[in-house]
């Protein structure tokens, strides 16, 4: 540590910070006695934990101790959450005073033994509190494990090495030009990939600092901002929107300190992008990444080189290809499956060969399951998922074609298309917005805005009002919900 005494993280719920050496020798001695109850190295250590202090210790002793740190979706339901504690086989669990009884119910799901160790202002060790000194850690060994979101059946355990996870936040170091006076606003829980490798893992390589958040709060955010002389955050679009459909805002003398915004995890629309840049002047880059790449695998430079509206980018750090159904790279301008190669690639699937053997082409390539093309410089257009795609009378229809229209409405603050079952034309297009308060906007306006925009075969026979659309732990709208949260609209 070159300079140890420099502030490593704060945390605004209490006030408190960290600085590298604190958080060294914390990490250590939670490394210590996890060793002291038994944990082996490479084995899995659950943690069901908020965003907080004792999270960040907890996260970063996990991994100093060559342990497999497994963060637990706190939003994912007991189900889900007991199957990944089960299938991961941790023996150690540490869990938030507050998240005790959701662990408890996870457990009555997945029944397994487990040592729980509560995390409240300070970790509740077992007495006497046995500490071993943790094990060499190696480039190679198992650091991560993170399950994904499993909307199409059981969740899969992403597996990252230690490599692969540095790999990850480095790649937002060298897309971003993170340096040691940067300091990021991590908003999105930890237990995802962005909120862990890109606000946590970045500034760790980078020497930067990080304000933790325990959640993203519309009316706090640019006091954040302000008040911790943030440079810059990672945010989902769906909190673009509600940021730029707020009456609140910064100062105007934010854009001074604040460098850039960044966007992931889903694609953001063009016009949320530019008037959000209009009104509060500051960049938002948009990227791309997997929890099977440990987080960004593209992203648009920062200002003044050229951004893209529409691409999360090109690649930085790692290698991208548009593949063809044959699995063989294509041409600039021919659509496809985007792939992935480079450092920051998962080892594979916990326990799941096949779904390994599956992920990776002979040569070497991950296959993201996103659809899209790419231009002449290199710059990824991607049109939609695989599994999401609308194919109706024959013809492909990418879901974010419709949404984009539907953010064209200023009253439209989150928008998702998604298919429906029909006998005419095998599926048909519907969607789904949340419009802003007080909107009088109408179904059959916004349907004719799509017409206007798509043509009449591609606009959506039906659009539902929601109050809220269904989301994943980073904020992802999960559209692959909407067909059965819907079914019953009238």
């Amino acid at each position: 540590m070159k300079t140890p005494d420099r502030i490593s993280h704060l945390f605004p719920t209490d006030n408190s910070a960290l600085t590298w050496r604190d958080l060294h020798a914390q990490a250590r001695f939670v490394a210590g006695q996890l060793a002291g109850l038994g944990t082996k190295p490479g084995e899995s250590v659950a943690l069901c934990l908020p965003n907080s202090r004792q999270a960040i210790i907890c996260l970063f002793g996990v991994l100093y101790g060559g342990f497999r740190a497994t963060p637990l979706n706190l939003v994912a339901g007991p189900e889900a959450l007991g199957y990944a504690v089960s299938h991961s086989k941790s023996k150690v669990a540490l869990v938030g005073n507050d998240q005790l009884g959701l662990f408890r119910s996870a457990l009555n799901e997945h029944p397994c033994e487990i040592s729980i160790v509560t995390v409240a202002e300070t970790i509740q060790w077992p007495a006497p509190g046995k500490t071993i000194e943790p094990a060499q850690v190696s480039a190679s060994d198992h650091a991560l494990l993170m399950y994904t979101s499993g909307t199409t059946g059981r969740p899969k355990g992403v597996v990252h090495s230690n490599a692969s996870l540095l790999a990850g936040g480095w790649t937002s170091c060298f897309a971003h030009a993170l340096t040691s006076r940067d300091r990021a606003l991590c908003v999105l829980p930890f237990f995802h990939i962005n909120g862990l490798c890109v606000t946590l893992m970045a500034p760790l390589l980078s020497g930067g600092s990080v304000v933790v958040c325990d959640r993203f709060s519309n009316r706090n955010f640019w006091n954040q901002c302000q008040r911790y002389r943030v440079t810059w955050f990672s945010v989902v679009p769906t909190i673009i929107s509600h940021l730029l459909h707020s009456d609140l805002g910064p100062d105007k003398s934010i854009s001074q300190i604040l460098r850039f915004g960044r966007s992931a995890s889903s694609a953001l629309a063009p016009d949320i992008q530019e008037s959000f840049e209009k009104r509060f002047a500051i960049p938002i880059i948009e990227t791309m990444g997997l929890t099977e790449t440990a987080a960004q695998i593209l992203s648009n430079p920062l200002p003044p080189a050229k951004r893209k509206i529409g691409s999360p980018g090109i690649a930085f750090g790692n290698e991208v290809a548009i593949l063809s159904e044959s699995l063989d790279p294509v041409d600039p301008g021919v659509s496809g499956e985007l792939a992935i190669r480079g450092p920051n690639t998962m080892i594979g699937y916990l326990d799941d060969s096949n779904a390994t053997a599956a992920a990776f082409t002979k040569g070497g390539w991950l296959r993201s399951g996103d659809l899209g093309h790419m231009d002449a410089d290199g710059y990824v257009f991607v049109t939609g998922r695989l599994k999401e795609l609308i194919i109706k009378g024959g013809e492909n229809i990418a879901p974010r074609e419709v949404d984009e229209a539907l953010y064209a409405h200023g009253d439209v603050v989150e928008a998702a298309a998604f298919a429906r079952p029909c006998p005419r034309y095998g599926q048909k297009v519907e969607a789904a917005v949340r419009l802003r308060a007080g909107s009088q906007v109408t179904e059959d306006e916004l349907i004719a805005l799509c017409g206007k925009k798509l043509g009449t075969f591609k606009s959506p026979d039906r659009i539902f009002m929601l109050g809220e659309l269904p989301k994943g732990p980073s904020g992802k709208i999960q559209r692959l919900k909407l067909p059965e949260l819907t079914q019953f609209e009238p």
